[in-house]
Formats: structure tokens, sequence, C-alpha cells
């Protein structure tokens, strides 16, 4: 009777696997579209998962951290989009399939897909193709990677003034800057002397436009300089206080000399004028007395 009973449950297994390999290799793309993972298999979750920070314009490739997929798997990509996994790329039987169109059109031409790995590769990636990825193996049971993809902005260049209105009497000795950046999101902007933070402003996912004042020294030697980054680049502006940082006497001493300059040359043009005038003035008398 055991026996029977041991047998009769085996059996039961047996069918019961062979019902899952049976519906596995009637998959089709279609039906995957609808569904994050197949609900007859079972569903391993990977060790993978990461998030990979891009510049836009940039490429970014997820890897599935295989040399080489195996022939009999069901590789399949996934993005997702309004709290579903859309399909857009997939491997089956050494055939590699793209999904750009249509809900996929921001993808349009930018997908390559390692023949050998099965990784994943976005080209001239912008803020649309921010959000997460699924990578599905399907062989005997199912394995997800899971990828987070964040992108940022160019980097502006930061722009630094001299900020008259923040010049008063009682600062002479002083001058006042301002760097700027605009339409920035998810980045610090900051003053440094040599190595040495000297303060900083931060901006979260809203695009605005940033200001960092800062005084120095008419006369000193320092060196500042003007940072913006984001978690993976940085901009500077390194600045220059001689040029941009005149003193009140400074500023009248270069006055004086551009007036001086001036003079001199209306000088020389008005003595070539009053040259020329006496050279015609004799070459006509000349002529007239000739002719007489």
């Amino acid at each position: 009777m055991v026996v029977y009973v041991f047998l009769c449950f085996s059996l039961w297994l047996l069918g019961g696997v062979l019902l899952t390999e049976q519906h596995l290799q009637s998959l089709n793309p279609s039906f995957l579209k609808q569904i994050s993972s197949p609900p007859t298999v079972n569903s391993v979750s990977g060790d993978g998962s990461e998030t990979i920070s891009v510049m836009e314009g940039d490429s970014a490739t997820l890897k599935t951290g295989f040399t080489k997929i195996q022939t009999n798997h069901l590789t399949i990509w996934t993005f997702r989009l309004n709290n579903s996994e859309i399909p857009i790329a997939e491997i089956h039987k050494q055939i590699i399939s793209i999904f750009d169109s249509g809900e996929n059109e921001r993808f349009r031409d930018r997908l390559k897909i390692d023949e050998q790995t099965g990784s994943l590769t976005i080209t001239n990636i912008n803020k649309l193709h921010s959000g997460l990825y699924k990578l599905q193996i399907i062989s005997g049971d199912v394995k997800h990677i899971s990828f987070s993809i964040v992108v940022y902005d160019i980097l502006p260049v930061p722009v630094v003034i001299r900020d008259s209105s923040q010049n008063s009497s009682s600062s002479v000795s002083r001058c006042s800057l301002l760097c700027s950046v605009v339409n920035v999101s998810a980045v610090t902007l900051s003053w440094y002397k040599g190595n040495s933070l000297l303060s900083s402003i931060s901006v979260s996912d809203l695009s605005i436009s940033l200001s960092l004042p800062l005084e120095v020294e008419y006369q000193e030697n320092n060196t500042y300089s003007c940072v913006i980054n984001n978690p993976i680049r940085n901009q500077t502006t390194h600045l220059d206080i001689s040029q941009l940082c005149q003193s009140s006497s400074e500023s009248n001493k270069t006055s004086l000399l551009l007036v001086v300059l001036l003079l001199v040359l209306l000088l020389l043009v008005v003595t070539a004028v009053v040259v020329m005038m006496i050279r015609r003035r004799r070459n006509y008398t000349s002529k007239t007395r000739g002719s007489e």
C-alpha cells in the first residue's frame, strides 16, 4: 500500500514538471508582455541589482553577468512603464528581437544586444530612459536581475561675475563675487579656496537657477574656484581676482591712463590734420604764383 501511494505521488510530480516544460515552450512574446514573471514556473531573484548613473548623451550597458548565454534559454529585457513591465528586447534560440516602436518609441535606434552575453546597451541616452529595467532568463526556472538607470543633465560651466550691488564704502578692501548656473537639477554649487570648501548650495530634482556669493580681499593671492557637480561629473571655473576685482585706486589709475592715451591720440590726429592743411596751402600758393 505504501509503495502504491509513493508511485502515485511520483507520477503526479512528474506530470506537473512535464506540464511546466510544455507551458514554457508554448510561451510567446505577446503573452510575455502581459506578465512580469510566468506564474507557472519558480521565480528565483538574482543578486545583481544595481543602480547605474549616466550623463545625458552617453551610453549605458546593463550586463547579464554571463560570458555566453545558452541557446535554449529565453532572455527578455523589460522596462517599467506605468507600473507595467514592457519588453524592449529578447533573445530566443540565438534570434535577437528589438521592440523599439509604439509605446517603446523612446528607444528607437538606441538598443543594442550583445549576442554572446545578452547584455543590453542603450546609446544616446536621455531623461526618458531613466527608470527600472529587468532581465529575465527563462530555462528550467526564471532568474531576475534588476537595474535602475539614473540620467543626469549635462553640466553647464559656472559663470563668475563681480557683484557690484554688494560693494559699499564699508567694504573698500573687499570684492563681492557671484557664481551662477541656470536651468540645473540634482546638482551642488560650491566655492573652494584651494582644496578647502568654503560654501555650497544644492538643488534636488527641480530645474532652477543657482547663485552663490563670495567676498575676497583685493590684494590676496589665494586660489579660488567655483564648482558645480552631480554624483558623476563636475565643471569648474577658476577665479582671476586681478581681472574681476580691481580696487578703486587701481581703477582710477587705469581710467587716468586711458584718458591720457586718448588725449595723446587726439593731439596726434589734430597735428596731422594741421600739417596736411599747411601743405595744401603751400601747394596752392605755389601754383598761383607760377600761373602769374
